[in-house]
């Protein structure tokens, strides 16, 4: 019997030809130039951040003749992370596990506040898109003229021009990847070493790449990196509600809308007058009358111009502005902002950051400068010397974190008649001076010996202490002393 359910399904076979339509080509994006207010706030902003990019490796800090000058250094050389008067070893990871955290909490604070204005003004691809918008202005003109030239066919004007622009990109995408590397080892140094080809091969492999994705990100992709590759505009959505300030088109005002001509009236019509200025100059190549959409980065370049619009034909400005959702639906241009700050979830986010950010002081204030490591020996667990004590061995690591060479006290506590020496020496009476160099780890084998009669049984408690001998610090570690069943 067959089942009725599957009666009406087509099984024609499939067209290719009708699936490609399913599929639609990118259509390249040539935003206009936009003027006013939000468009130099990003200017500065491209300039700040791309002035503490570029400039950073090259700030000089004094660490003494042991530590390196450089301000901001990552050194995996010798295993450290430098950040002006920071200094994290590797065992200190978790600063970098809570800066994240703080950066994670910032930008959803930031979100929760104003939308995407991380992206808008800030994100790297934001930026060096912008930048790369601007060359390619500079070199093919303005919109008008870049579709005509799209258009055109190839000729030697053509040529040179694309020619000329991607060369640009190119410099400034070997800026991009030279100042990276620049963070990894000592700046003029290694500046003379990749100009002298003395480079390692890591050091022109990464500017290589960086080179690629700065180019093909900034110059080719644009927009389809904010769309496609980065998560966070699907996430950003948990983050707004209806008191978070985002780019609005009051629609309430605008609608219905529809060309206008001088001297007619503005009655039964709204004050959008469907120029598309808006869209024009729209990096994401979105219609923001459309409501909140996925591509939006909130840039604000549709504000600038719509104002200058607005200017134009004599009605007050804000049809496109920073808004809240209840607020496009409100027809008055003169409506105040009713901006709520303090909202539950703007409260989580600001407790987090400062609960956060105070541990992380706290732990940072109070930090030793001394770290110390025991480490027994396994293999054998005890030997038995002629006398008939027992004897164990240890390995002490003492890490000194100053760039100062340091001088260190070694005890042994918890046992009575514990003698103790160092590495193939005679028993030396405790404590012992060890000496570690500037800014380095210094590690000892100590064995200790105990009479057997003095043993509690097959494990004993013992304590290991390192005590600075200039600063009495002091760092006790926890071991067991092992010896033969009683």
């Amino acid at each position: 019997m067959v089942d009725s359910s599957v009666e009406n399904i087509d099984v024609r076979p499939v067209n290719k030809k009708e699936n490609r339509a399913l599929f639609e080509k990118r259509e390249k994006i040539q935003p206009k130039k936009a003027r006013g207010n939000f468009r130099r706030l990003k200017w500065i902003i491209m300039g700040i951040t791309l002035g503490i990019y570029y400039i950073t490796p090259w700030i000089r800090w004094d660490r003494g003749e042991s530590g390196p000058d450089q301000a901001v250094l990552v050194d995996f050389a010798r295993e450290r992370f430098y950040f002006f008067f920071i200094e994290l070893w590797p065992q200190e990871i978790y600063y970098i596990t809570g800066l994240l955290i703080l950066a994670a909490i910032s930008l959803f604070l930031v979100t929760s506040l104003f939308g995407r204005a991380w992206c808008g003004y800030s994100c790297p691809q934001t930026v060096w898109t912008d930048l790369f918008i601007f060359v390619e202005r500079m070199v093919e003109g303005d919109r008008n003229a870049r579709l005509r030239l799209d258009k055109a066919p190839m000729s030697i004007s053509k040529l040179s021009k694309r020619v000329l622009k991607h060369s640009i990109w190119l410099v400034i995408g070997v800026l991009t990847g030279g100042a990276w590397v620049f963070y990894f080892a000592d700046a003029p140094t290694l500046l003379r070493e990749l100009f002298t080809f003395e480079a390692p091969v890591i050091a022109y492999s990464s500017v290589a790449a960086l080179t690629a994705t700065t180019y093909v990100f900034g110059g080719l992709m644009r927009e389809q990196v904010c769309t496609y590759m980065c998560p966070w505009p699907r996430i950003q959505g948990a983050m707004v509600d209806e008191d978070t300030l985002t780019v609005t088109y009051h629609g309430a005002r605008g609608e219905p809308r529809g060309p206008h001509k001088k001297g007619e009236p503005w009655t039964d019509r709204g004050h959008c007058i469907d120029c598309n200025q808006c869209v024009a100059v729209c990096p994401m190549g979105i219609d923001i009358r459309d409501g909140l959409q996925l591509e939006c980065i909130t840039c604000a370049l549709c504000i600038d111009a719509c104002d200058d619009v607005m200017d134009k034909i004599d009605l007050p400005r804000g049809l496109i502005s920073y808004d809240t959702h209840v607020g496009q639906f409100d027809s008055n241009p003169e409506r105040k902002l009713n901006i709520r700050f303090i909202r539950p979830r703007t409260i989580a986010y600001g407790l987090i950051l400062a609960l956060v950010g105070a541990v992380m002081l706290f732990t940072l204030l109070n930090r030793s400068i001394l770290d110390v490591n025991v480490i027994r020996d396994r293999n054998p667990l005890f030997v038995t010397l002629s006398d008939g004590s027992i004897r164990n061995g240890y390995t002490v690591k003492i890490l000194n974190k100053i760039h100062e060479t340091r001088r260190f006290l070694i005890e042994v506590e918890g046992l009575k008649g514990v003698q103790a020496w160092l590495e193939s020496g005679p028993p030396l009476g405790l404590p012992m001076l060890v000496t570690v160099p500037a800014d380095s780890l210094s590690s000892y084998k100590l064995y200790v010996s105990v009479p057997a009669e003095n043993l509690d049984g097959k494990s004993s408690d013992i304590d290991i202490v390192v005590t600075d001998f200039e600063s009495s610090e002091r760092d006790l570690q926890a071991s067991s002393f092992k010896g033969p069943d009683k």
